[in-house]
C-alpha cells in the first residue's frame, strides 16, 4: 500500500451527508479505532448520534467546509447527489474519495450511460432528450414501452416515466418538470441484480457475490444471496465491477445496479446504474459476510488491505419501509434475525427506517 495515503487508528474520517449510509460508515469506523466528522445541513440527522464530531451546514459553505477539512484526515460521501464544487473545494485540502470524477459523471444519466457504453459494456439503447421534439425523434430509434428519465436527481423511482404506445408526449415531458432528460429502451429482464465491489488507491479490487434484488413501488424491499445467476454470469459481474472501478480510478466501495436477461437460454447482464457509495443491497453484508461493505469502504478510503468478502451463509435482507419499523420487537423475538434501526425521527410511507438481516444454512 501507498504509505502516504494511510490513515493510522486515531484518525478522522469525514463523511458528507448524515442518513443511515452515514451512520453505519460511522459505526463502522470506530472497532478499527477511527474518528467519524459528520457533515450534512439537515438538523437532526441520523448519523450524528453516532459521530464523534458533526457539522451542520450548507454544501455550499465554504467557511465551514474549510473547517471541516482542517478536522479530518479524508473526506468520503455516503450518497451521490453532494454536489461537485463541494467535493472539488474539499480535495483542495483534504484527500476525498472517492473523487470527483466518479461523483460527476454518476450524478447525470447520460454521461453515465455513455461512460458505461464507451467501455464496451452493455447498456439499454439510450438517446439525450431536451425537448417534446427530441423525444419524439428518440422514440423513433428506441421502441415503446421506453422510459424517460430526468438526467439528474432521481432516485427510488422519482424524476421517470414510463412511455407505452399512444401516450401523451407533452404530458410524459411534463410529468418530469421539463427537465434534461434521457430516453432509455425498455429492458425485458428476469430479475434485478448488483455487485457490491471496492477497490483502493493502488488498484486493489474486492466485489461481494451479486446480490438478486426484488424492488417493490420502485423502492428496494429484498436482497437475497446467492443470487440465481450462473457461475459465468458470477464472474460477468465482477469483471463489469472490475473495468468500471478501473476507469474511475475509483477508491470505496461502489455498486453497480444492473438486469439479469435471458436470451436463447443463456443468462446476461445489461448495466443500469453505478452507485458511487456503499449500496442498500449491499446492507446484508453487515452480518452475512466476513467483512461488512461499511468497513470495506473504511478500509479502502484509509488505504488499509481490503477485507475477505466471503459471505457466511444463504442471507436475506429486508428493509424496513415506513411503519414496518413498528414490528422491531417482533423482529427482536425471531430467532437468528439481526435488527438495524436508523435513528430517524419520523416514519414516513416510502422512507426507509431500518433493515433486518437473516442468515440461513446452506
Amino acid at each position: 500500500m501507498n504509505a502516504s495515503y494511510m490513515l493510522k487508528p486515531g484518525a478522522t474520517i469525514g463523511v458528507l451527508g448524515g442518513g443511515q449510509l452515514a451512520r453505519m460508515i460511522a459505526l463502522a469506523a470506530a472497532p478499527l479505532g477511527l474518528k467519524a466528522h459528520i457533515y450534512a445541513p439537515e438538523a437532526g440527522s441520523p448519523a450524528f448520534d453516532v459521530a464523534s464530531t458533526h457539522t451542520q451546514a450548507a454544501y455550499d459553505d465554504l467557511a465551514a467546509l474549510e473547517r471541516f477539512a482542517r478536522s479530518v484526515d479524508v473526506v468520503t460521501y455516503e450518497f451521490e447527489n453532494v454536489p461537485v464544487y463541494t467535493a472539488d473545494f474539499l480535495a483542495g485540502h483534504v484527500p476525498v474519495h472517492p473523487g470527483a470524477k466518479a461523483l460527476g459523471i454518476t450524478q447525470d444519466r447520460l454521461e453515465e450511460k455513455t461512460f458505461v457504453s464507451r467501455l464496451g459494456i452493455e447498456t439499454a439503447p439510450f438517446a439525450a432528450v431536451n425537448s417534446v421534439a427530441e423525444l419524439e425523434q428518440a422514440l423513433q430509434e428506441i421502441a415503446r414501452p421506453a422510459v424517460l428519465k430526468t438526467r439528474r436527481f432521481g432516485y427510488d423511482g422519482k424524476g421517470q416515466v414510463i412511455i407505452r404506445e399512444g401516450d401523451d408526449l407533452a404530458a410524459a415531458f411534463t410529468a418530469i418538470g421539463h427537465q434534461p432528460a434521457i430516453l432509455e429502451g425498455f429492458v425485458p429482464f428476469e430479475c434485478e441484480v448488483s455487485v457490491v465491489a471496492a477497490r483502493t488507491g493502488d488498484g486493489r479490487f474486492a466485489a461481494y457475490e451479486v446480490t438478486q434484488n426484488e424492488h417493490r413501488h420502485h423502492i428496494l424491499y429484498r436482497s437475497t444471496v446467492p443470487a440465481e445467476v450462473t457461475p459465468a454470469v458470477e464472474a460477468v459481474s465482477r469483471e463489469i465491477a472490475r473495468r468500471i472501478g478501473e476507469a474511475l480510478g475509483y477508491v470505496g466501495v461502489f455498486a453497480v445496479e444492473m438486469f439479469l436477461v435471458v436470451v436463447d437460454g443463456t443468462q446476461g447482464l445489461i448495466v443500469n446504474e453505478i452507485a458511487p457509495r456503499v449500496h442498500n443491497s449491499g446492507h446484508w453484508t453487515l452480518d452475512g459476510a466476513v467483512t461488512s461493505q461499511f468497513e470495506q469502504h473504511v478500509r479502502a478510503i484509509a488505504g488499509w488491505p481490503l477485507g475477505a468478502v466471503e459471505r457466511l451463509g444463504r442471507v436475506e435482507m429486508t428493509n424496513l419501509i415506513g411503519d414496518e419499523a413498528d414490528e422491531w420487537l417482533a423482529v427482536l423475538d425471531e430467532p437468528g434475525a439481526h435488527l438495524h434501526l436508523y435513528g430517524k425521527e419520523e416514519a414516513r410511507p416510502g422512507r426507509k427506517m431500518g433493515h433486518v438481516t437473516r442468515i440461513f444454512e446452506e
